[in-house]
């Protein structure tokens, strides 16, 4: 273990051989991969993660091969991560990085990784998130993953990327149809490339009709030509893709189990499954003692009436115990109060302080599908 932590050291320090090192035992699976690999996870998400993928002769590592000189250009650092065919006789990469982007082989700003697919499907090989996690903690200002190659199942780029772009050439037209259910639903830019061959327009045409809003480019990027382009619709893809993350941060907060007795009902989740309490207290407003068991980042909350005339107690008069409602942390508790008003919902209370002194408001099950919902502040 001493040794794992002196390698991820040298990793964050920007030590290229121990990159490469810590490459090797994360794709092979050696024992310490899985351990760099979560070591540096937490330090990871800072870089911009794009996905090329393309049916073989679409000239995907060209377009990579522009894409990290453009970056360069701008003072950026590009780590590469190219998915080859495997040898059947050695399980290893049949391409390299001895024969591709040779450009940039002696660019300490830049490092290419060719790996094996070996077989797995998607497109990935089985280490690549791994990579992209090592590559981002690095410092790494890109990653770009380049797939083997597209299909109906290789569509795993998508996962890992915050980028994905589809590669095609003229006359590729045919190859839509049975695209359709896979790679042509994920991919957030379609790039023409070889745009100087015959059959562009037709191509372009097929692809309106299915892109819907999203951007087609073309290029001929051996000779560099529509790169820029191709660089500035990723740009407006990113920003699309990190607003929307923003505006969609809603994730599971806890579950309400109203119950007669706390400390009855932690005999069974303390006791006997085993969840630790990380909480208890008194809600005085709302008239019920609280004890929270984290699973993970949700939480169960466990409530107990504090007097006859608390909402849990009436709740488990009428109904038993149970249930009671499902809370949701969102980004923005106003903004999403506001939003939830103006489209006809019905909200019980103004914001105020709940358990844990975090800001809430109650939905109405009538709004919900007849589900009590707590949005909570972030």
């Amino acid at each position: 273990m001493a040794d794992i932590a002196a390698l991820v050291a040298a990793v964050l320090r920007g030590d290229r051989r121990a990159l490469a090192r810590a490459a090797t035992l994360i794709e092979n699976r050696a024992p310490g991969g899985s351990t760099i690999a979560s070591e540096l996870e937490p330090l990871a998400g800072r870089a911009l993660i794009l996905g090329i993928t393309g049916a073989p002769g679409a000239g995907k590592s060209t377009l990579c091969d522009r894409l990290v000189a453009l970056h360069r250009s701008e003072g950026k650092t590009v780590g590469v991560i190219a998915v080859d065919p495997s040898s059947p006789v050695t399980g290893g990469a049949i391409l390299g990085d001895r024969i591709r982007m040779q450009q940039h082989h002696d660019d300490p700003g830049v490092f290419i990784r060719s790996m094996a697919a070996r077989g797995t499907p998607g497109g990935l090989a089985h280490a690549t998130g791994d990579l992209v996690t090592l590559f981002d903690a690095a410092g790494f200002d890109v990653v770009i993953i380049e797939t083997v190659g597209v299909g109906q199942s290789e569509v795993d780029v998508a996962r890992l990327a915050q980028v994905t772009m589809l590669a095609m050439a003229p006359g590729s037209g045919d190859d839509i149809q049975t695209m359709k259910a896979g790679v042509l639903e994920v991919a957030d830019v379609f790039v023409i490339n070889k745009a100087d061959y015959p059959g562009t327009d037709k191509l372009e045409q097929e692809l309106h009709a299915i892109a819907g809003q999203r951007p087609i480019v073309r290029t001929v990027a051996s000779e560099g030509h529509g790169t820029r382009e191709l660089a500035q619709a990723v740009n407006r893809c990113e920003r699309n893709e990190r607003q929307f993350a923003t505006a969609t941060a809603v994730r599971i907060d806890h579950l309400g189990i109203a119950v007669k007795s706390v400390d009855q009902a932690l005999q069974f989740y303390e006791g006997q499954l085993g969840l630790p309490v990380s909480l208890r207290e008194v809600v005085e407003q709302e008239k019920v003692n609280v004890a929270m068991l984290p699973l993970g980042e949700p939480r169960i909350e466990l409530l107990e009436a504090s007097a006859p005339d608390s909402v849990i107690a009436k709740f488990i008069e009428k109904r038993g115990e149970g249930l009671h409602h499902v809370a949701l942390q969102v980004p923005d508790l106003q903004a999403a109060v506001e939003r939830l008003r103006t489209a006809g919902a019905r909200i019980l209370n103004e914001p105020r302080a709940g358990a844990g002194g975090h800001l809430y408001v109650f939905v109405h099950p009538w709004s919900t599908g007849g589900v009590l919902l707590e949005l909570i502040q972030a």
